[in-house]
């Protein structure tokens, strides 16, 4: 690829760019490409420009829903992308996809690639304005997910399945990549704890709205516990601020008071609370495909997550985890406590999920994207 050509990734946090994307970016530059990162501030953004990337400054607010506020970000995006003149640009999320595709249309940018991870929390949520909007939201990706210049990525073949259903998409210019690649060398099987711990300690590590499940994680630690069963219940994360649904510090507060849980708050080094796990749960109502679940698989631990999709792509029912119904606190608890009194099915599982985590290797998902790259027609000639 020519050296003067440009790629800019673009997010609602710098935080998804740097946990998410940052290898793919090294590989990107490595061609001899200029990546820029696009988002709005937070404390990643230094993380970011440690590693020598351009950042950029997105003025947009994940909360907002004033059609004025939305117009000016539109437009403010669109000027970016008239400044920078990349070739190429790849959205990250709902709002980022839609504006980012419209401001791009008016920047007159080439290559425009969208990665869609589901219908975003306007179609889970039963809020009156969420109901309100759908149509709206309904209309605008099928512009802009069918716009001539576009190529979508989905993670798993539900979202991409119900977004043809809903004649959303060009089928011939989609391409499933399945959730943004391991580091199968970061993240390993250990030691850990003794298995025979009395106590063994389930995780639930993930952003804190009530769309991941954390409240039904929470309901079955409660059932457990009521039922005497010897279990730590730890949370990992923080509260979402930019999102409605996210839940409070004081929610927080609330649980470890009562002795359910132990919260852990953000964790940088994600692998060192999952060495210390038996269990991984994540009861989601929807995912694309979740990245702690590919690293819990990595990591050789059981898990037990939704029959939802996303979730489905990671955890083989009585394989290597356990599918459960989403909203379903009994039937997680069930689950949960299988695995709570069996060590032996816990190695069992751990075993198969060391396996099936190889299907998700980082430089499989970065050799894939590469290819939508090409098929955008910007990029024509393939790194060496």
């Amino acid at each position: 690829m020519p050296k003067n050509k440009k790629v800019m990734l673009v997010a609602n946090t710098a935080w998804y760019l740097y946990n998410f994307r940052l290898p793919l970016a090294r590989f990107l530059r490595d061609t001899g490409l200029e990546v820029v990162f696009l988002s709005p501030n937070d404390h990643y953004v230094p993380r970011l420009q440690a590693e020598g990337f351009r950042w950029i400054e997105l003025p947009l607010n994940r909360k907002s829903l004033n059609p004025l506020g939305e117009l000016i970000a539109l437009c403010r995006m669109a000027a970016i992308y008239r400044r920078e003149k990349p070739q190429a640009c790849h959205h990250f999320t709902i709002k980022c996809v839609l504006y980012g595709t419209i401001a791009a249309k008016i920047a007159d940018v080439k290559g425009v690639v969208n990665a869609v991870t589901g219908l975003g929390h306007v179609f889970l949520g039963d809020r009156l304005s969420n109901k309100l909007l759908r149509p709206f939201i309904r209309f605008l990706y099928r512009k802009v997910l069918t716009a001539r210049r576009v190529q979508v990525v989905f993670q798993n073949i539900d979202d991409f399945t119900e977004f043809e259903e809903r004649n959303l998409i060009t089928p011939e210019k989609t391409t499933i990549i399945r959730g943004s690649g391991i580091n199968l060398a970061r993240f390993r099987p250990r030691p850990g704890p003794l298995d025979g711990d009395p106590a063994p300690t389930v995780l639930f590590a993930s952003r804190l709205i009530r769309e991941k499940g954390v409240l039904d994680f929470v309901a079955a630690a409660r059932i457990l516990k009521s039922r005497g069963v010897e279990a730590n219940f730890s949370i990992a994360g923080t509260p979402d601020s930019g999102n409605p649904s996210s839940l409070s510090q004081a929610d927080l507060d609330d649980w470890c008071q009562e002795g359910l849980i132990d919260y852990l708050g953000h964790v940088d080094q994600i692998e060192t609370v999952l060495e210390a796990a038996q269990i991984v749960v994540l009861p989601s109502y929807r995912e694309g495909t979740p990245r702690i679940l590919l690293e819990a698989a990595a990591m050789g631990k059981p898990i037990v997550a939704t029959d939802v999709p996303g979730c489905r792509e990671v955890v083989i029912d009585g394989e290597n985890g356990f599918l459960v119904p989403p909203k379903d606190p009994e039937k997680l608890a069930e689950a949960l406590e299988k695995l709570l009194l069996s060590p032996e099915l816990r190695a069992r599982f751990g075993r198969a999920s060391t396996r099936h985590a190889t299907h998700f290797c980082e430089n499989k998902v970065i050799a894939a994207t590469v290819e939508v790259y090409h098929k955008t027609g910007v990029f024509t000639r393939k790194p060496a």
